[in-house]
């Protein structure tokens, strides 16, 4: 009689070995190979080769459009999807815990059920908890009927009830709680993670039915499953933010039937997540103008320009190594950009302790918000605050240059609408007619010149 083996998988890679190893062969991580017990296949049946009953169609003869999708009335939701929900797909969101996926896929259950059948499958929660929380969402209001919660972690049973009612839309929290009978390791592992990932797909492209995953991530900050959980679904979306702050970024990394580039912006409330139409306005709400070592840098979330308020700040250092802390900004960059105001611009930071932080939990990646933190470290170290009505656009190379940035034409739309008056940008051999002309451009060749400009008084 065949006996069960032990297994070794990659959470990360999901490479397979008979051996355990410290570090993965294939992807080369440290301390990710799990064991997983394998059961025997069973003997006395004779495998019997079916085939499908499908056959090669003419793109011709193939009926249906790209825009039949299931309208969502959560805005922001809406435009990280590509517009709607599309019958048929899959689509797994992950993020820490307590970020609020939960919520904004319970709030998504509850305005599509308003207009089908909408299952909700918790393999974590009670019937109980959930009816809470739909009531502190509704806040007093009526649940929709057509809205079922089903509390399973068996995955065939879940598909049963799918076939048996027939909805719309499926949300299943959480993927990592399913399991079958037929893979002898325990519910979260990989193998199970795949076969039920695989099985779920199935039953979407067979009956039209959407169906929502939630993923927890490893401590990374990845997906758990791994990486080939993320290839079996269409869209992957990741749910970022701060749990000691209110805004939320829905930010899509894998969508085949949309772009990848945008992003959602939501605020938690006591109402659940609610669309920020305008991130811009709410992140400089509590600005305090004329204050030294504020900076706006004009940023780009996908297609959607954001402004957003940099503070830095400098003391003397009470030790020999002065201290660098970034809350929202890369550190590596912050390291460049003070080595460049010490040896280009001649700012002595040797001596100071430099801290950078982004206004609102949001984190700032992209180079073309090196020129605001460094006008944010040279305005506090001078004591001399910025013009309120000035934002600042610009790469910083090692030589202290400014370089230019894409898309600026959104981003000084952004600005002016906004209110600003002018903006400090890299000098551009292109003809200015892309500026608005309420907006004075200021352009500037290095990081010198432009701190000669805005600091000057």
């Amino acid at each position: 009689m065949a006996k069960s083996r032990t297994q070794y998988v990659c959470q990360q890679c999901g490479r397979t070995t008979a051996k355990p190893f410290g570090r993965c062969p294939q992807c080369g991580s440290w301390n990710s190979m799990v064991a997983e017990v394998v059961a025997p296949q069973r003997s006395g049946r004779v495998r019997v080769r079916t085939y499908g009953t499908s056959r090669p169609l003419r793109l011709t003869e193939i009926e249906g459009e790209d825009d039949d999708r299931l309208p969502l009335p959560i805005d922001e939701f809406a435009r990280v999807l590509g517009g709607g929900i599309v019958p048929g797909s899959v689509v797994l969101i992950g993020g820490d815990p307590g970020i609020g996926k939960s919520t904004l896929l319970l709030q998504m259950a509850l305005v599509m059920a308003q207009g089908g059948t909408v299952l909700y499958v918790s393999g974590e929660e009670s019937e109980r908890q959930i009816k809470s929380r739909v009531a502190r969402l509704k806040q007093g209001g009526e649940a929709p009927d057509d809205l079922y919660l089903l509390t399973e972690t068996a995955l065939e049973a879940v598909l049963d009830h799918i076939e048996a009612l027939g909805p719309r839309l499926v949300v299943i929290d959480s993927i990592q709680t399913m399991h079958v009978p037929e893979i002898a390791s325990g519910a979260g592992s990989i193998s199970q993670v795949r076969e039920c990932a695989s099985r779920l797909q199935a039953a979407a492209k067979g009956s039209g039915v959407a169906i929502f995953l939630v993923g927890h991530v490893t401590k990374e900050g990845a997906i758990a499953g791994p990486k080939v959980l993320e290839h079996i679904v269409d869209t992957v979306l990741y749910l970022e933010g701060d749990s000691f702050h209110t805004y939320r970024l829905l930010r899509s990394v894998k969508n085949r039937f949309g772009a990848t580039t945008e992003v959602g912006v939501f605020e938690m409330g006591t109402s659940g997540m609610v669309g920020v139409p305008n991130p811009s306005e709410a992140f400089l709400a509590e600005r305090v103008v004329n204050a030294p070592g504020s900076a706006i840098a004009v940023t780009m979330e996908g297609t959607r320009p954001l402004l957003v308020e940099i503070q830095g700040l400098t003391s003397a250092s009470s030790f020999g190594h002065p201290r660098r802390t970034a809350n929202g900004v890369d550190f590596n960059r912050l390291l460049l950009t003070i080595a460049v105001l010490a040896r280009r611009v001649g700012l002595r930071l040797t001596d100071q302790d430099v801290f950078v932080n982004v206004v609102g939990g949001l984190r700032v990646n992209e180079p073309a918000a090196d020129l605001a933190v460094a006008a944010a470290i040279a305005s506090s170290v001078r004591d001399r605050p910025l013009p309120a009505d000035l934002a600042l656009i610009g790469e910083v190379g090692l030589s202290g240059e400014l370089r230019a940035v894409p898309q600026m034409p959104a981003r000084l739309r952004e600005a002016a609408k906004l209110g600003f008056r002018r903006v400090v940008v890299p000098k551009l051999v292109r003809p200015d007619d892309i500026w608005p002309e309420e907006l004075q451009v200021v352009p500037a060749r290095s990081v010198r010149e432009a701190l000669a400009t805005v600091l000057k008084n």
